[in-house]
C-alpha cells in the first residue's frame, strides 16, 4: 500500500511540474486531444497502460 501511495504522489508531482513549466503547451495539447478521435485516444491509453505495467513488472522482478 505504501508503494501505491508513493507512486500516486510521484505522479502528481511530475504532472504538476510539467504543468508549471509548460502551461501554454499544455493548453495546446488539450486542444489537440479534443479533436482526436475517441478510438485513437483509447489506443494511446491502452498502449501507455501496457507500457507502464511492463516497466513496473520489470523493475519489481
Amino acid at each position: 500500500m505504501k508503494d501505491l501511495i508513493t507512486a500516486i504522489g510521484l505522479l502528481f508531482f511530475i504532472e504538476g511540474l510539467i504543468i508549471a513549466m509548460f502551461p501554454s503547451r499544455i493548453k495546446n495539447i488539450v486542444k489537440f486531444i479534443e479533436h482526436t478521435p475517441i478510438k485513437k485516444l483509447r489506443l494511446y491509453g491502452v498502449f501507455f497502460l501496457a507500457l507502464g505495467f511492463l516497466i513496473v513488472w520489470y523493475v519489481k522482478n
